[in-house]
């Protein structure tokens, strides 16, 4: 007999909306509630807010209301957190006061926020033990997907490491193509394309990545035995060669028109394990940088060696609408599994291959 999850879908972001269209068609889910932050959001039925047909679930900004119906997982994608409040994102402590009591009610997460990687880490030793005593108490589990998207860092390397005896190196690569984003402050304030190289801070964007990625990077060390003893990330920029017109405006010949963080982790002072992320608005840059299509990259240097390159098979202009399927269908697809684990904080080293079971009827739209 086929279990039915009870559901809930806490915020409805890109991410939070596309996982709530597929909770809706999950055969094998019943979606019960819907948790939003945007007071116009409030009222509305589930299937409003992500394009579905109406559900009878309507939208609450509630969090005891939440609570309160005993769902057997909550679907959790709040925005970025961190130790203090980081853009329109939640600080830890507002974190752990959400999560804590979900967890010791008996209700299980699945999340896209990182301070729930690698156990808890970045939560610190006294928010582990908050998250972990509750998950005791209420016989519960949490498992966050990993970096953006999760399947990279994560679950897709671990279906290779099962022919692996002997790893040298692991390089991971994230390709992103920026020229077509329709966001102009992002692309030139927040990621500062078009800015003068000169007095460029290779740290701005180097700690923010190296907080998000390092955690999942260190799972996937673990998992392939690589015993890492020094984590390092650096931050560099390249300039265009020519003027180029992209969505969000010009990008002048000698300003900074590509920009890579790399997060490397050793062992005994040699390279094990390294995780590149390009994110660019042009290939014709100085210094010249291997650019290629967003998407991804995994090269495993061992006994067994893979190159794999993943680009999106999706153009450019369209890209927006296929990105949150990346990271909103792994939580997703992992909640019969969440559920069935032991209590704790889990890693994707806890839980069985993550398959999508109960597929949407019709396929996807």
């Amino acid at each position: 007999m086929t279990t039915r999850y009870k559901v809930a879908q806490w915020a409805t972001g890109d991410t939070g909306r596309r996982a709530l269209r597929e909770v809706i068609g999950h055969p094998d889910m019943e979606l019960v509630g819907v948790l939003v932050y945007d007071e116009a959001k409030e009222g509305k039925d589930a299937g409003e807010l992500c394009g579905e047909e109406p559900t009878g679930v309507l939208a609450t900004r509630d969090r005891k209301a939440i609570l309160d119906l005993g769902a057997d997982c909550v679907v959790y994608m709040p925005r970025a957190t961190g130790s203090g409040r980081t853009r329109a994102g939640l600080t830890q402590e507002e974190l752990l006061d959400d999560i804590v009591p979900l967890l010791a009610s008996g209700t299980s997460i699945v999340t896209t926020c990182t301070d729930l990687l690698a156990r808890g880490v970045r939560l610190g030793p006294e928010g582990q033990a908050r998250v972990q005593e509750a998950c005791e108490k209420g016989k519960s589990s949490i498992w966050p997907s990993g970096s953006d998207p999760g399947f990279f860092t994560e679950t897709f390397p671990f279906a290779l490491l099962s022919v692996q005896r002997h790893i040298d190196l692991i390089e991971l690569e994230e390709f992103g193509d920026l020229s077509h984003r329709p966001s102009p402050h992002m692309v030139m304030e927040q990621m500062r394309f078009g800015k003068p190289v000169d007095g460029w801070d290779p740290d701005r964007r180097k700690n923010h990545l190296y907080g998000e990625y390092q955690p999942a990077l260190t799972v996937l060390a673990d998992a392939a035995a690589l015993d890492v003893d020094e984590w390092t990330a650096t931050g560099g920029v390249a300039a265009a060669r020519e003027d180029v017109s992209i969505y969000a405006g010009v990008v002048e010949k000698g300003t900074a028109a590509a920009q890579k963080v790399v997060i490397t982790g050793r062992r005994e002072g040699v390279d094990v394990i390294r995780f590149t992320q390009y994110a660019f608005v042009t290939r014709d840059v100085d210094p010249h940088w291997d650019l290629r299509d967003t998407g991804w990259r995994l090269r495993i240097h061992s006994d067994a060696p893979f190159d794999i390159q993943m680009p999106l098979p999706v153009s450019l202009d369209v890209l927006a609408d296929h990105v949150p399927a990346y990271n909103a269908n792994g939580p997703v697809n992992a909640i019969p599994y969440v559920c069935a684990a032991r209590p704790g904080i889990l890693t994707t080293t806890d839980l069985p291959p993550i398959l999508p079971r109960g597929p949407r009827p019709g396929g996807l739209a």
